[in-house]
């Protein structure tokens, strides 16, 4: 966690920029930095189902607060423009976003932050909810990131019928290719991903020979860290940022 001292200068950049994601094309992310010569990590945060939204641009901030240069893009770009509700409406409308879009946008994030003049070299990746999913299968399906954080992301785990044109393979059949450390925190009250679920992820990586660590909290269930809403639940909240914290502080300083 971030150390504080009362005789310390802080200062933070936090805008929108534009970067090139899958295809070449141009897409809008939400990039927040401290102020200073680094160098610092770096961290791509992918958003949740209800979209590029307010908590996300916070939780951006927050990075940047511990000493990451964070970059959130919005994966609903090409879908239209408007307030979040209504484009992840638009999202859902069309089936969701292709997996193989939200991989290479992610990569792209990454070579973002890497051509920082203050960044070092490293970066991580870390989503909620359906950003979560895509977390991993990032970290499995390239080599773009030393570190991957699954915040009790739904449907790594996925059965033949809920496979589509857009999502055509389960993540957890990836797991075999994941180049990261991994870090997954869920609720014990969740029903995507369920307790078991989980369990057979975890024994998929073990399978695998994998490094990875994940916690299970009673009495929590789906979006435990959303202050926002009422799934918040504030001691499991605050000791997953801190184990959260911890992990990339290991494998990304």
């Amino acid at each position: 966690m971030h150390e504080y001292r009362t005789d310390m200068y802080e200062g933070m950049l936090a805008e929108t920029v534009a970067f090139p994601g899958d295809g070449g094309e141009l897409l809008s992310a939400y990039l927040a930095r401290p102020l200073g010569p680094g160098p610092y990590p770096g961290v791509v945060l992918i958003h949740h189902l209800p979209g590029w939204d307010e908590y996300y641009r916070e939780a951006t901030r927050r990075f940047a607060y511990h000493g990451y240069l964070a970059i959130c893009p919005d994966l609903y770009q090409r879908e239209g423009h408007g307030t979040p509700e209504d484009v992840a409406a638009m999202v859902r409308g069309v089936g969701g976003v292709a997996d193989d879009q939200v991989v290479a946008d992610m990569a792209g994030a990454a070579r973002y932050l890497r051509a920082l003049p203050s960044h070092n070299g490293r970066v991580g990746v870390f989503g909620t909810c359906s950003g979560g999913r895509h977390a991993y299968l990032a970290a499995c399906r390239t080599d773009d990131f030393d570190a991957a954080v699954d915040c009790w992301g739904g449907r790594v785990v996925m059965s033949e019928e809920e496979l589509t044109e857009k999502q055509p393979v389960a993540p957890i059949d990836y797991t075999e290719s994941l180049s990261a450390p991994l870090l997954g925190l869920f609720g014990a009250e969740d029903r995507s991903p369920t307790p078991e679920q989980v369990q057979q992820h975890e024994e998929e990586l073990r399978r695998h020979g994998k490094e990875y660590e994940f916690h299970m909290y009673e009495g929590a269930g789906h979006g435990f860290f959303y202050h926002d809403r009422g799934a918040y639940r504030v001691e499991q909240a605050m000791d997953g940022w801190g184990k959260l914290f911890d992990f990339l502080g290991r494998h990304l300083a």
